[in-house]
């Protein structure tokens, strides 16, 4: 049987009718159930849920990094929590997921913004001394997206969501290109699931102030995360794109989010396989979308960018993609950023 998650649901109310989900007896048997918010919105949600989980201890998650989430997982253990539902953004789904992990207990992953596949995905992204790191998790139990919450969030964080799914296109050809150059395996199930969410939001005309959007944004997101889970890996995911904005985020940290730097990362790949059709669609999505599309746009240079690409093959030592496919010099690096801007302005 395929992993997934026991339930997901995307629509308008889903944090006030959090209870209904919480009494299903496969989450918790006893109701012993924590919940863990962000600091921004943690006050507001607070009251949002005290009508439906009563007395339900909440955890305040002051960040996305490590430290928070090792703290949390001891608060868990301490309590003898039955399972802990994560509510907000991907730095608070993340710190949850991980400290879940630490407390051996099942997560469910509330999503109160669309900004990137983190929602679903078997990884949790945290901060720590060294930069950001990717750390391995178990999925999420269940899985809410709460309308209501999406529309209120910033939305260059919503809209960022899309630049991350498209990007799932790239990965792909990443993948393939491994399978035919080095003879890596592929799961084909694994890719028909992440290309079947890049091409639901690729080819749609409507944006982010439509619920209808915004729930296949979300079931998106939420299907490249089960396409993690099948295959073992990001690969579907997360090809040279998405080696790119690491580099990026370990150079010059703070530059964009994640969302928006994995669409960027897309097209320029895309550009460097001369794949015009694909190039094209890519940017007319950003575009369409208000994203970021040249390095200038989220205030990098183009020597930045240069230097940024020259570095992303470490981030993912043993991943081949079109970055280690190619090797370009730095200056093959610094020309093709040239030609790629320029393109995009034509």
């Amino acid at each position: 049987m395929l992993p997934a998650p026991l339930m997901m649901e995307v629509r308008r109310g889903a944090v006030a009718q959090l209870g209904s989900l919480l009494a299903d007896s496969r989450v918790a048997t006893s109701g012993r159930v924590a919940v863990a918010v962000g600091a921004g919105q943690g006050d507001h949600i607070a009251k949002v849920i005290a009508p439906s989980l009563g007395e339900a201890q909440v955890f305040r998650v002051p960040d996305g990094s490590v430290d928070a989430a090792v703290s949390l997982g001891a608060d868990l253990r301490k309590g003898a929590y039955e399972a802990v539902v994560g509510i907000g953004g991907g730095k608070t789904i993340d710190a949850t997921k991980y400290a879940a992990s630490l407390a051996g207990i099942p997560m469910v992953a509330v999503a109160t913004n669309l900004s990137h596949d983190g929602i679903c995905s078997p990884v949790a992204s945290l901060v720590h001394e060294g930069g950001k790191g990717s750390f391995g998790v178990p999925m999420p139990l269940a899985i809410m997206v709460d309308l209501d919450f999406v529309h209120d969030a910033p939305p260059a964080l919503v809209r960022s969501g899309v630049g991350d799914v498209v990007s799932n296109l790239s990965a792909i050809e990443d993948w393939h290109l491994g399978a035919a150059e080095r003879g890596e395996p592929i799961d084909g199930l694994a890719c028909s699931m992440a290309r079947t969410a890049a091409e639901a939001v690729i080819g749609r005309g409507d944006s982010i102030e439509s619920d209808a959007f915004l729930t296949v944004l979300a079931e998106s997101l939420i299907l490249s995360g089960v396409a993690m889970v099948v295959a073992g890996s990001s690969r579907p995911t997360s090809g040279g794109d998405h080696e790119i904005l690491h580099a990026v985020d370990q150079l010059y940290p703070g530059t964009s989010n994640h969302g928006e730097l994995a669409g960027i990362g897309a097209a320029f790949c895309f550009f460097l396989r001369r794949d015009e059709q694909r190039f094209t669609q890519v940017v007319d999505c950003l575009r369409g979308h208000s994203l970021p599309v040249t390095p200038r746009d989220v205030g990098l240079s183009a020597e930045q960018f240069t230097t940024a690409v020259m570095h992303a093959p470490a981030t993912r030592p043993g991943r081949y993609t079109i970055l280690e496919h190619l090797r370009l010099s730095e200056s093959e690096v610094r020309d093709r950023v040239e030609d790629y801007v320029r393109a995009v302005g034509r």
